[in-house]
């Protein structure tokens, strides 16, 4: 991955795609005043360097049968550092988990997991996270609703 220095039009080049991911290069390059082919090659320069990682489309998780939001607060018997990975390893393959945070303190991971109703969080809950490797405890809330939904990251521009 290459190191590149950030300025204030690849920053707004980041804030817009960040909004719109599916704008065209050529939207792209007005909006920031730029023709396309530099635009363009700024955008690669991003996409080079690792700084953009990707595009996605957001999903309505409820419209696809997916009800139910739960954080996991997991804790291990061991944090040694193959246990860690042993359970990392073992979390990258659910499905259900759709993100996995590895943190300071009392709990070791936070999961945040989609299920389509109580019942198949059951099943997963109990077939899949609480036999995973090193797996001492697990702590779940239910979320009631989501109230902010803010991707990526704050760029100043």
């Amino acid at each position: 991955m290459a190191h590149l220095a950030i300025d204030d039009i690849d920053k707004q080049i980041l804030a817009h795609l960040q909004d719109d991911g599916r704008m065209t290069n050529v939207d792209l390059a007005a909006k920031i005043g730029l023709t396309a082919p530099p635009c363009l090659r700024r955008v690669r320069s991003l996409e080079d360097a690792g700084v953009i990682q990707g595009y996605n489309a957001r999903l309505d998780q409820a419209a696809l049968g997916y009800g139910i939001t739960i954080f996991a607060m997991v804790s291990l018997k061991s944090q040694a550092e193959g246990d860690l990975q042993a359970f990392e390893q073992h979390i990258a393959h659910l499905a259900e988990v759709r993100e996995c945070h590895m943190l300071n303190g009392e709990i070791d991971f936070l999961l945040k997991i989609v299920a389509k109703d109580l019942q198949s969080f059951q099943d997963f809950l109990t077939s899949k996270l609480t036999p995973a490797p090193n797996v001492s405890s697990v702590k779940t809330s239910l979320t009631i609703r989501r109230s902010k939904y803010q991707p990526g990251v704050p760029l100043d521009v």
